[in-house]
């Protein structure tokens, strides 16, 4: 049949798979909750046979629908971004969904401006790793009937599906470990914090944790923004203003430490006989860089899919759903860049 794919029907399909073509259609929505996992493989056998491809235009108007799927990410060029999205597109193209990406470099206008440009291609919904500033003209859509999802940053109250990760408890574990290791004066190197919340939730982590212990960091909290000279400046300030002080450097993701790391390196430093290194984001090179770099591991890729999950089952649930916040597990990973002496 490979020359007369354009013949086949949606009755036929579901006369080669045994099933009601209702059935094919619920498959072909991503409707699953009726059926069987066998049926549910059997239908994905015979479409693949007959290499069908349903007329998505069609299904779309009938629908109304575009089959698009909005997903605004803070920085493209953060490989935690890319992990994201993975898990977000795996979820979606399964389901027949495709994606519109954008960037927003964690700025709310560029933010804003990406969002009113997704509605006008008709998106069907939104995943957004929101830089913040927002809340209201996110809110707003909602109200309008914009299915939403946020993925990794939250906000104040949970007005949407919410997918982030536990950031100030996993947070206080990795302050607290330096801390019984002996490390009295820890900088908290960070970009820019603003209104995201997952930065403000690991800076909380760090003051509350430190004042708990007595040991005064607040004016330790560096916003780094400026690139390597002003993460150079900071350390250099911090080695110098307390030479009997057991010194640690936490980073607030993956980005501020590889930066870190190169800083340090540039210095001379010896992790961590001079200084201890740690911070966010497990991305396979922490282990490789001697010591060994004690990080914090996010469950990067399953907030994309949970975050997918939630969006489909609000777009495709017409009753009223209660907006639920999932919070999954980061695990610190302790390697020799903190060890005690």
């Amino acid at each position: 049949m490979n020359n007369d794919n354009f013949k086949i029907t949606i009755d036929y399909v579901a006369k080669r798979a045994g099933v009601s073509k209702t059935t094919i259609s619920r498959f072909l929505n991503g409707r699953y909750e009726y059926m069987s996992d066998a049926t549910r493989e059997n239908i994905k056998k015979v479409i693949e046979e007959l290499n069908y491809r349903p007329n998505n235009l069609a299904r779309s108007l009938k629908l109304n629908r575009s089959n698009l799927i909005g997903v605004l990410v803070s920085d493209i060029g953060n490989h935690f971004s890319s992990i994201l999205v993975k898990g977000i597109e795996k979820v979606l193209k399964e389901n027949g969904y495709n994606l519109i990406i954008a960037s927003t470099d964690n700025d709310a206008t560029k933010e804003r401006e990406y969002i009113l440009s997704l509605l006008d291609n008709n998106i069907d919904g939104l995943i957004i790793n929101t830089a913040g500033g927002n809340d209201d003209f996110l809110i707003e859509l909602s109200k309008k009937g914009l299915p939403i999802v946020l993925a990794d940053r939250s906000i104040k109250d949970t007005v949407f599906d919410t997918v982030v990760v536990n950031n100030y408890e996993v947070t206080s574990e990795l302050i607290l470990h330096l801390i019984k290791n002996g490390y009295n004066r820890i900088g908290f190197f960070t970009e820019r914090i603003g209104d995201i919340s997952t930065r403000n939730e690991r800076k909380q982590a760090f003051l509350d944790v430190c004042k708990k212990y007595g040991i005064d960091n607040n004016n330790l909290i560096f916003e780094v923004d400026g690139g390597l000279s002003k993460i150079e400046e900071k350390i250099i300030s911090m080695m110098k203003d307390c030479r009997k002080c057991r010194t640690a450097l936490f980073t607030v993701n993956g980005v501020v430490l590889l930066n870190v790391l190169q800083v340090v390196n540039k210095l001379k430093l010896k992790i961590p006989d001079d200084v201890a290194v740690c911070g966010y984001d497990d991305w396979g090179w922490a282990s490789l860089i001697p010591p060994g770099i004690t990080t914090i591991s996010q469950p990067t890729y399953e907030v994309g899919v949970e975050s997918a999950k939630m969006l489909l089952n609000r777009i495709n649930d017409s009753g009223e759903i209660v907006p639920k916040k999932l919070v999954l597990k980061a695990e610190l990973v302790i390697r020799r860049s903190t060890r005690s002496h």
